[in-house]
């Protein structure tokens, strides 16, 4: 079965609470540098693998989009999406996305955030959405970086008095489940090393355009407590790529 860990009341309560849900886009350190990564939306088909709350699918259809489906495993983010959304050019589904059917030569542009790292097979995914895009379609997608994820506890070490001291990376090239503490729970996630990422997506025949490992904003780095130990190591891997027809 796969880790649903959103419909769990305690986590998922927990999870509406972070800045990037209650206050959306603006509110996440790396959107500043994903929406410049995005496509024009005007008249396309668009695909969000791992929609959670549905921010992305909106930004879509508020640029034009001729139509938006969403996924997700979770049915209360996808309520919480549906509670937010009046656009008919929008819908979502519940359901995995390794085992969701999607249609060939479909979407124009798909997206998704920070989710593939909980996916166990990233060449069966890329395989899924390459097929499911129109040619010179565009794929865009972010995860946790393969610094950030290498070791398991995916924290800073500190000193006796609580201080940080560094980010330890451990176990890079040793691939598979880490099983950290996110929102004080165990999650199950899958560290891939970056040249993974980029292989396999060469090897299933996308062309990379861009790669970002962003830093917040410079208000989120000069107001907001913590965000200036983000430029001590990548927490993000953002990566645009395209279906070419050759």
């Amino acid at each position: 079965m796969k880790q649903n860990k959103y419909d769990d009341p305690n986590f998922f309560n927990k999870y509406s609470q972070m800045p990037r849900s209650t206050g959306g886009l603006e509110s996440a350190g790396e959107w500043h540098i994903l929406k410049n990564m995005l496509p024009n939306f005007e008249n396309k088909n668009v695909l969000d693998l791992g929609c959670g709350f549905g921010w992305h699918c909106r930004y879509a259809a508020q640029n034009n989009a001729k139509s938006v489906l969403g996924i997700d495993i979770s049915n209360k983010m996808l309520e919480k999406a549906m509670s937010q959304t009046n656009d008919k050019k929008i819908r979502y589904e519940c359901n995995s996305m390794e085992d969701v059917d999607l249609p060939s030569n479909k979407f124009d542009v798909v997206i998704s955030s920070l989710a593939f790292h909980y996916v166990k097979d990233f060449n069966d995914i890329c395989k899924k959405i390459y097929n499911s895009m129109t040619y010179n379609g565009d794929f865009i997608f972010s995860v946790e970086h393969p610094i950030f994820t290498a070791n398991n506890e995916q924290d800073w070490y500190y000193n006796e008095n609580g201080e940080i001291q560094h980010w330890p990376v451990d176990n890079y090239q040793y691939e598979g489940i880490r099983t950290p503490k996110f929102l004080g729970e165990e999650v199950i996630k899958y560290h891939r090393t970056l040249e993974t990422y980029i292989n396999t997506l060469i090897q299933n025949g996308f062309v990379i355009t861009k790669i970002s490992e962003p830093i917040p904003p410079d208000y989120m780095i000069d107001n907001l407590p913590g965000f200036k130990d983000e430029l001590r190591r990548p927490m993000f891997l953002m990566i645009s790529a395209k279906k070419i027809n050759f």
